[in-house]
């Protein structure tokens, strides 16, 4: 998967998949034991394509990346790359990458009968209420995170 980069603001940096050419990687076909190894028989190798199997509307994903840690409780960390899906319904409870009184944020949605709030995931930032008076744009739903290990 390549990205080209198409805007960087203060928060996040955004990209697009390059779809000029998909790249298929090899995986192993059985599945990798995270306890106590087993004897294995011989590993198969498949390929895949990080696009076909993260990405599920080509049209409405874009990735971004992570600058900040409000959201280290949810696993989402400084320096992390999210693939976010423009096409999913925003519902109380998502992961969102949205933009408040022109700044973006990535935030968990608290939807309430008559305030939407965007949560932090760490105590040291405060929740934000989303007033009358604010322009509140929700950009999409992160639907993964890669990460680096």
């Amino acid at each position: 998967m390549r990205l080209k980069k198409v805007q960087d603001t203060k928060n996040i940096t955004f990209y697009i998949s390059d779809r000029s050419e998909i790249i298929e990687r090899p995986i192993i076909h059985e599945d990798i034991a995270a306890g106590f190894p087993s004897p294995a028989e011989d590993f198969k190798e498949l390929r895949i394509s990080l696009d076909k199997e993260l990405v599920k509307n080509e049209d409405a994903t874009f990735y971004a990346r992570v600058r900040g840690n409000s959201m280290i409780g949810a696993n989402i960390e400084d320096g992390d790359l999210l693939v976010i899906d423009r096409s999913i319904e925003t519902r109380d409870g998502k992961i969102a990458v949205c933009m408040i009184d022109g700044e973006f944020t990535i935030k968990r949605l608290k939807i309430e009968k008559e305030c939407v709030f965007l949560m932090p995931e760490n105590n040291n930032y405060k929740p934000i209420k989303v007033m009358e008076e604010s322009e509140l744009i929700i950009w999409g739903i992160v639907t993964y995170v890669i990460k680096k290990v």
